[in-house]
């Protein structure tokens, strides 16, 4: 294994909390997030997500990352030096990343196709019906898209912890910011008047994202918001995929781990919140309540190109900054995704980085382009217990959100909070002489809520639980 006084750190705090901040704020944030709050009774999700960020996420964050700087290990090892019994947890740690690359770089290239239609003026070709249908379909243009944003995150990736991704997180975390604030003032300012006469504004789509929509609410209706908030959260926060395992292992003893860990929950949430102030306002005005119920893929891909050419001239302008920040978004996930394969494969076989790299790369390579021949030649239809797959993508989606993210959440859960007892996290965040603020709450949290929450989702997500 890499020997620990020769690996390399974050150079400060800033850079460790904008690379981590990026991986959180990716796809997940921006086109899952709206639609959860727009389905699940606006302002009262927020809540939620807000307080189970506090809690929960704040849990699970804290706990990897402190594994992560404790073991100075990436996720494949770092379990395995905390308890040999316990290693297997380290293996499913690593495999979420290495099965999540090869679709995501496959969306990434959808990001790329849009963001360049627009950048050329081709938005509202963009907009019509059957493009994005016509587009991943297509036999080879979705796989040299894919294989343009993959060349993208590998050569960042192949730079290293601190001429790569930490450099790189300086320049793109804070023009992405600048870009979300920016659109979400412009989505703000929105008024369309249909061809039935009615007029909408994007103050309106506002009030109906940020203000608690309680009208039937019942128990089971709360549990609902309680669950999608939670899933939302592995998303956002990027736990229980390694990734802040090898990302925490980057950081230098001195630094503030308590510290860090709340700048990243609050970029995270920000940009979170703004995601929806960005999209829900706009939507809602140039498509109404019934536009906002649009989710994943085809709201990004179907549903805003519609937005932005029902903006007139301005639309393709806007179009074209809001993929940018998009890709930018994109770029920030995928290589921590990559970093958490690449440091595993460093410390557990003894390879250089370059090395390391390629291997990832080709993996990715081979798993995207058979992700892209899912929509073509390899198109065929399974029903899973809670859904029905249609493609190669949402089978390794399933498997590695809905199997092995829960998996290795419960068991880092019972592992710290049982048998290694919480002191161990403590003991690491308190090291730097700084008291752990939320040392009663993380204790609960560990050892008993999370591990029943996690339980809960992951029964569900198997279709054994069933609300």
């Amino acid at each position: 294994m890499q020997k620990e006084e020769n690996r390399k750190s974050f150079s400060g705090s800033i850079g460790f909390v904008l690379a981590a901040a990026g991986s959180a704020v990716g796809l997940g944030n921006i086109w899952r997030f709206p639609y959860l709050a727009a389905k699940d009774g606006g302002g009262l999700f927020l809540v939620t997500y807000i307080v189970l960020a506090l809690t929960f996420g704040f849990t699970l964050l804290i706990t990897e990352i402190a594994i992560g700087r404790k073991t100075k290990q990436s996720p494949l090892t770092a379990y395995k030096k905390l308890s040999k019994k316990w290693s297997f947890l380290g293996v499913f740690a690593c495999l979420v990343p290495v099965i999540i690359m090869p679709y995501y770089s496959v969306i990434g290239g959808w990001v790329v196709k849009y963001f360049w239609a627009f950048l050329t003026g081709e938005g509202i070709a963009a907009a019509k019906d059957g493009y994005f249908t016509g587009f991943i379909t297509a036999q080879y243009e979705p796989m040299i898209t894919m294989i343009i944003f993959l060349a993208i995150v590998a050569v960042i990736v192949f730079r290293g912890v601190n001429k790569g991704i930490e450099s790189s997180s300086k320049v793109m975390m804070p023009i992405l910011i600048l870009l979300v604030i920016a659109i979400s003032i412009f989505s703000i300012t929105l008024k369309y008047t249909d061809t039935n006469g009615i007029t909408r504004t994007g103050l309106e789509g506002l009030k109906a994202y940020m203000i608690p929509n309680l009208e039937g609410l019942t128990w089971k209706k709360f549990f609902t918001v309680l669950l999608d908030a939670m899933g939302q959260l592995f998303f956002s926060l990027s736990v229980a995929m390694g990734i802040m395992v090898a990302y925490g292992s980057y950081v230098r003893d001195d630094a503030s781990l308590k510290k860090s860990v709340n700048q990243i929950e609050i970029f995270d949430t920000l940009v979170a919140l703004l995601a929806g102030v960005m999209i829900i306002p706009a939507v809602f005005t140039f498509m109404g309540r019934e536009g906002m119920e649009a989710s994943g893929p085809s709201l990004m891909f179907v549903s805003l190109p519609k937005v932005f050419e029902a903006m007139g001239g301005v639309g393709n302008l806007i179009g074209c900054l809001f993929f940018a920040m998009v890709l930018f978004a994109a770029i920030t996930s995928a290589m921590s995704v990559m970093e958490a394969v690449v440091s595993s494969l460093m410390d557990r076989f003894h390879l250089s980085r370059i090395k390391a790299v390629i291997i990832e790369t080709i993996i990715a390579l081979v798993g995207g382009m058979v992700v892209c021949l899912g929509y073509n030649m390899w198109y065929f239809e399974v029903d899973f217990p809670t859904f029905k797959a249609g493609q190669i993508l949402d089978i390794m989606d399933y498997i590695s959100n809905n199997i092995l993210m829960p998996i290795v959440a419960i068991g880092t859960c019972i592992m710290i909070g049982w048998i290694l007892k919480p002191k161990t996290v403590i003991d690491e965040v308190e090291k730097t002489g700084q008291k752990f603020g939320r040392r009663t709450l993380y204790i609960v949290m560990i050892k008993v809520v999370a591990p029943i929450l996690l339980l809960m989702l992951f029964l569900m997500s198997l279709g054994i639980i069933k609300l």
